[in-house]
C-alpha cells in the first residue's frame, strides 16, 4: 500500500536532497524568478512549513479518538503531533477548559518537502470525485488553507485499521508577497487546483 510514497522517497533519498526541494531548486526557482521579473533568487516565495490540524471532537466523549488520531497522524507524517486544548469551555458541546480537543504538527525542512509530495502525488489522487482544491483559499500572508475529509487517502494509514474517518486541515506556510506568487509556486509543485466554473 504504501509502495508508491516509499518510490517518491527512494528517488530524493539517493541525492540526500527530497526530490520536490531539488526540483524547486533546478526547475521551479528559476521559473519563478522569470515570471515575477525577481532579480534576487532570495526574493523568490518558497514554502517555510507545512502544518496539519485534526480536530477530534470525538474525543469530548471517548478519549480513545484522539489517541487514535494522533497514532495515525505520527504515521503520515513522521513525527509525533502535539495535542491541543479548548481554549475555552463551549457549554453546547459539552467542552471544558483546557479539555484534549485534537492535534497538530508542524514540518519544516526535508521531512516537509517529503510530505508535500507524497500528499500531491500520492495521497490526493486517491481522493473519490475529486475535483481539485479551491484556488481562492488564501491569507494576506500568502499561505494556503485546505481540508481533506478522511486520514485513508494517506498510504501509511492502512484503510482496514480505521475506525473512524477523521479530517484534517492542512496549511501550507509561504514567502509569497502576493497571492498570485503563492498561487504559482503551489501550482508549479502540482497542487490541482479546481478550475472556474464558466459563468
Amino acid at each position: 500500500m504504501a509502495a508508491p510514497a516509499r518510490a517518491a522517497s527512494k528517488q530524493s533519498a539517493a541525492h540526500g536532497v527530497p526530490r520536490l526541494l531539488e526540483r524547486y531548486r533546478r526547475q521551479i526557482l528559476p521559473a519563478l524568478m522569470q515570471e515575477f521579473r525577481h532579480t534576487n533568487p532570495y526574493d523568490v516565495p518558497r514554502v517555510t512549513k507545512v502544518v496539519l490540524n485534526m480536530g477530534v471532537g470525538a474525543a469530548t466523549q471517548d478519549p480513545k479518538f484522539l489517541d487514535m488520531a494522533i497514532a495515525e497522524l505520527t504515521q503520515i507524517v513522521g513525527q509525533r503531533p502535539v495535542t491541543t486544548r479548548a481554549k475555552k469551555a463551549i457549554s453546547n458541546f459539552k467542552i471544558r477548559k483546557d479539555q484534549a480537543i485534537g492535534c497538530k504538527v508542524t514540518l519544516r525542512g526535508a521531512r516537509m518537502y517529503e510530505f508535500l509530495d507524497r500528499l500531491l502525488n500520492v495521497a490526493m489522487p486517491r481522493i473519490r470525485d475529486f475535483r481539485g482544491v479551491s484556488p481562492t483559499a488564501f491569507d494576506r500572508g500568502g499561505n494556503y488553507t485546505f481540508g481533506i475529509s478522511e486520514q485513508a487517502i494517506f498510504p501509511e494509514v492502512d484503510p482496514d485499521k480505521v475506525q473512524r474517518a477523521q479530517g484534517m486541515d492542512i496549511t501550507i506556510c509561504t514567502t509569497a508577497k502576493t497571492v498570485d506568487e503563492a498561487r504559482a509556486l503551489l501550482k508549479s509543485f502540482g497542487m490541482p487546483f479546481a478550475k472556474p466554473s464558466a459563468s
